[in-house]
């Protein structure tokens, strides 16, 4: 079992930055692949960055790629997503989601989820 806590969201003007955290609780968190999705009003959750156990590897959705950033710190069992140069269609609320050893099919794995954190981005 897994707990997520996603924090760091907020309002922030368009071409801003912020970085949200997930912190897990458990023993294992190394032993997952973790990913963040976003969810904005009247669409579906869509995937965003996903990252390996390890770190040395991710991956991004095309609409945020080099700008924003997935890593993670496995002392502290967290994961980040750093987002600059936000734009108004980054709105949305974002979830973090841990895969028990699966990174390739993170997207559609089961998982654990957390609660979500709100990023309001104005134009």
């Amino acid at each position: 079992q897994v707990q997520l806590v996603e924090s760091g969201g907020g309002l922030v003007q368009a071409g801003g930055s912020l970085r949200l955290s997930c912190a897990a609780s458990g023993r294992t968190f190394s032993y997952y692949a973790m990913g963040w999705f976003r969810q904005a009003p009247g669409k579906e959750r869509e995937f965003v960055a996903k990252i390996n156990y390890n770190g040395d590897s991710t991956y991004y959705t095309d609409s945020v790629k080099g700008r924003f950033t997935i890593s993670r710190d496995n002392a502290k069992n967290t994961v980040y997503l750093q987002m600059n140069s936000l734009k108004p269609e980054d709105t949305a609320v974002y979830y973090c989601k841990a895969v028990y050893l699966n990174y390739s099919d993170l997207p559609a794995a089961r998982g654990y989820w957390g609660q979500g954190t709100q990023v309001t981005v104005s134009s």
